[in-house]
């Protein structure tokens, strides 16, 4: 018997937890279950994080987390709930199947089987934004070693255990070359202690063009946060319906399993709400805790109804589906079907399949790291780089110069176009003309001469080489 943690959620949640529950239960899952509150109810009642601490040590107590979509209520700074779980309990891996069910659900795509293994702790989604200027905004792309290590390998061992024969890697390196080009490396470096797993790598942009064509080609996916969010909607919805795809959330002591969809507030009460997306997360929780037997009597009884054409409305279509039902119906007609397998739908078999133990990263050891100069990123309204470089210049001192202004990443000076586009926001990068090294002394001169000259520097960013390699990005056109 597994104690679980559950949340009903908000809009649709109730409805389409109830059906789910029915269902696992009546297929014997050995679970023991303490219930929470999350989400509107909780931000209305003053928790900014949409959870109170007495939730947060049950979930923390049974490890296994098993919840409904929820609502963020608009304004007032409100987190998602979603996003704070995954980084607060180390849940670093999302994984969201996208199969097709063809003919029953209409597909362009009708030979589909893709996994998103998305990371889900740190890149974009790290959400460390600001404000720089009146004209520019900075959101940070926090990309670690430690982080690609765990989720690349994670993708690998998934693979592994369930059989699957490629492992593809989407990142935007060619751009990106630091945090995204670190992705990509690791990605090589771990791909490489797996010879029996094909593996390859797209960039993003191609890649989910490919993906959106032909789904066929691939198999895993596994690829940075906000790529992943993207692509694994993507792939869900074009194998029919977003509604029908559940997903895990992964870590190294606690796990969450969700659908994928929200909360509909719109047709909650209605009672027509599909719970597939919630049971087929529901499904990866039973294999997760070792309930194989129980997992696949669900799934293939899942599988049966839909082949049967009993379909909610979402899905429901004239001349496929053979009846519409609502959401209390569809879970009983799911319970109908425990023990049987589907007929023309593959019927799954999770023998072996289950939770695999991640080896903890190893920490590298340090590289040697010397300051090679640094970029103030300055606040100044005027629009000729000319201008601007001029009066940085007077701020130099022997050992620190000005190399190069960028506007928005491009390069405006020296020899600038005068056809670019400037707005308020400068990179002005001051280094050690000799390419040597600089102290940070060097650096609190500069910014002194900056004060005094009432430069508006409102970030600084070091400059720095690791092991005599540059660790930092040319300016566009440099």
């Amino acid at each position: 018997m597994t104690r679980i943690t559950v949340a009903h959620g908000d809009g649709i949640g109730p409805e389409i937890m109830a059906a789910t529950l029915k269902i696992i239960k009546e297929a014997g899952a050995r679970i023991e279950i303490d219930e929470i509150r999350v989400g509107e109810k909780e931000y209305l009642a003053g928790n900014t994080s949409g959870i109170s601490a007495d939730s947060w040590d049950k979930i923390r107590k049974n490890k296994v987390f098993l919840k409904a979509p929820i609502t963020t209520p608009q304004g007032g700074g409100y987190k998602s709930l979603n996003v704070t779980t995954r980084k607060a309990l180390g849940l670093f891996a999302n994984v969201r199947p996208c199969m097709s069910y063809h003919p029953y659900v209409k597909t362009k795509h009708p030979v589909m089987d893709v996994v998103i293994v998305r990371e889900n702790e740190e890149d974009l989604y790290a959400g460390i934004e600001h404000q720089q200027t009146d004209e520019v905004v900075q959101c940070l792309k926090l990309i670690s070693r430690p982080g690609c290590e765990k989720i690349v390998r994670y993708a690998f061992e998934y693979a592994k255990l369930y059989n699957r024969k490629k492992v593809t890697c989407f990142t935007k390196d060619n751009i990106m070359k630091q945090t995204d080009g670190l992705f990509h490396q690791v990605f090589d470096e771990i791909a490489a202690e797996y010879p029996e797993i094909e593996n390859e790598h797209w960039i993003i942009d191609i890649g989910a063009a490919k993906l959106a064509d032909s789904p066929e080609d691939f198999d895993v996916i596994v690829t940075p946060n906000l790529y992943g969010d993207v692509i694994s909607d993507i792939a869900a919805q074009i194998t029919g319906s977003v509604g029908l795809a559940g997903s895990s959330n992964i870590g190294l002591s606690c796990a969450m399993f969700e659908a994928i969809h929200g909360s509909a507030p719109d047709i909650a009460g209605m009672k027509i709400a599909n719970p597939s997306g919630l049971l087929n997360g529901a499904i990866m929780m039973l294999n997760h805790i070792g309930q194989n037997d129980v997992a696949e009597k669900v799934h293939n009884a899942w599988l049966t109804t839909i082949e049967s054409g009993i379909h909610t409305a979402d899905i429901y279509k004239e001349g496929t589906s053979k009846r519409r039902v609502n959401t209390e119906e569809f879970a009983d007609a799911v319970i109908s079907n425990l023990g049987k397998l589907p007929r023309e739908l593959k019927p799954v078999s999770y023998a072996g399949a289950g939770n695999f133990e991640m080896k903890e990263v190893e920490r590298k050891p340090a590289r040697k790291k010397v300051l090679k100069g640094t970029d103030l990123f300055v606040h100044w309204s005027g629009t000729e780089p000319d201008k601007l470089g001029a009066i940085l210049q007077e701020m130099e001192t022997a050992n620190f110069k000005l190399s190069m202004i960028t506007n928005r990443g491009i390069k405006v000076w020296p020899d600038g176009f005068e056809e670019t586009f400037c707005t308020d926001h400068w990179r002005c990068r001051f280094k050690n003309p000799d390419g040597g090294e600089v102290s940070k002394k060097d650096i609190i001169e500069v910014l002194s001469k900056a004060e005094a000259k009432g430069v508006d520097v409102v970030k600084t960013e070091n400059l720095y080489s690791f092991d005599g390699v540059d660790a930092f990005s040319l300016g566009q056109g440099q």
